[in-house]
């Protein structure tokens, strides 16, 4: 009956947040990370009382963002809201010990009612190898077989281990359980065919990150994980795939455009300098970043149902999910971000998605 719901209800849609905090371009002023976790806590109850879908949460270990435990920032949401489904976005398995953070997840999902999910990554920023004892030469190895274990520690109360990278345990107690049977795991997809059919292999969720371009340089990564959960004898129509990526919403395209352009501007001028780049975008650049047929969700509701579908006739993805709060921006406008995503954008996409759906069994 649950998944029938779902089916008819449509493709799930959601927000996320990597919790950035970057000076107002307009003043120069930071805002404490203490104000940013708290702006998050309240975007994730406006999503709820909005009846968006999902909230996620990202992990980084730099003073520039607000949020390095998404555990923690979940916990406190899940006392704000009621029904909206909570996730890490991503977590950096890579470098978390898979039974800590088991425990940590499957602890949310017993507070927040069983909405616990994990969305796992290698990560785009490597400051947790050093900060936790890693070498970055291991980063495929290490998210390989953390992946491994957290998997098998999902399919029972009890698990036994031995691997490179972590110490061995038998018959060890792995407490507490979710509320769930197991909790859903996702992985992170940047752009590599590997990480795809590495889910694919695995059977779990594919979530993938576009952040700009032509939507249809990935469907190599949709067809390689299709093609690897088949081989691996998964039930190809129940691998699921999700859709993440910047937005910024307005009653017109253009005033979307002049709003969020500052802001996005911003925010990539100060992640090229992290990452010793000195590009700048510029109008021209931002305007074609934002085309009708990009991958980047700015612009009024219309336009953004029209990209969501659109990519929905590629992908036949289950969620969507956008990054609205970026470069600094006041929290008034990205609350009426998340309100017209809640009331224009998700209806008319559930309603254009849900016969599909409903011809599915959905995992």
């Amino acid at each position: 009956m649950g998944e029938e719901l779902l089916a008819d209800a449509g493709i799930e849609i959601g927000l996320y947040t990597l919790g950035d905090i970057v000076p107002d371009p307009y003043t120069n002023q930071t805002i404490s990370a203490r104000q940013r976790i708290k702006e998050i806590i309240e975007a994730a109850k406006l999503a709820d009382e909005a009846g968006l879908d999902l909230f996620g949460v990202g992990e980084h270990h730099r003073l520039d963002y607000a949020a390095s435990s998404p555990a923690v920032v979940l916990a406190a949401i899940a006392q704000r809201t009621s029904r909206i489904k909570l996730t890490s976005t991503t977590t950096v398995l890579s470098t978390m010990d898979p039974v800590r953070l088991f425990e940590d997840f499957a602890t949310l999902d017993l507070i927040s009612d069983g909405r616990a999910e994990i969305i796992a990554g290698r990560g785009a920023f490597v400051e947790s190898f050093p900060l936790f004892g890693y070498d970055t030469k291991d980063y495929d190895a290490l998210f390989e077989e953390h992946l491994q274990l957290f998997l098998k520690l999902n399919e029972s109360e009890k698990a036994t281990w031995e691997g490179r990278f972590r110490a061995s345990f038998t018959n060890a107690e792995i407490a507490p359980r979710p509320l769930k049977q197991k909790l859903p795991i996702w992985v992170g997809v940047g752009g590599t065919v590997e990480s795809a059919a590495r889910a694919g292999r695995h059977g779990v969720g594919m979530a993938i990150a576009m952040l700009g371009g032509d939507p249809a340089r990935f469907l190599p990564l949709a067809e390689a994980y299709r093609e690897a959960g088949k081989l691996a004898g998964h039930d190809a129509e129940r691998l699921k795939i999700g859709i993440t990526g910047h937005g910024f919403f307005a009653k017109t395209t253009q005033q979307a455009k002049e709003a969020f352009f500052p802001y996005y501007s911003n925010y990539w001028s100060y992640v090229n300098r992290q990452r010793g780049m000195t590009f700048r975008m510029d109008r021209s650049d931002f305007e074609r970043m934002a085309g009708p047929e990009t991958a980047l969700f700015v612009g009024s509701p219309a336009q953004i149902v029209e990209k969501i579908l659109r990519q929905y006739e590629l992908f036949g993805h289950r969620r969507f999910l956008a990054q609205l709060d970026i470069g600094g921006q006041p929290f008034h406008q990205v609350a009426e971000s998340i309100e017209l995503l809640a009331t224009e954008i998700a209806p008319a996409v559930r309603r254009a998605t849900s016969q599909a759906l409903s011809a599915l069994p959905l995992g």
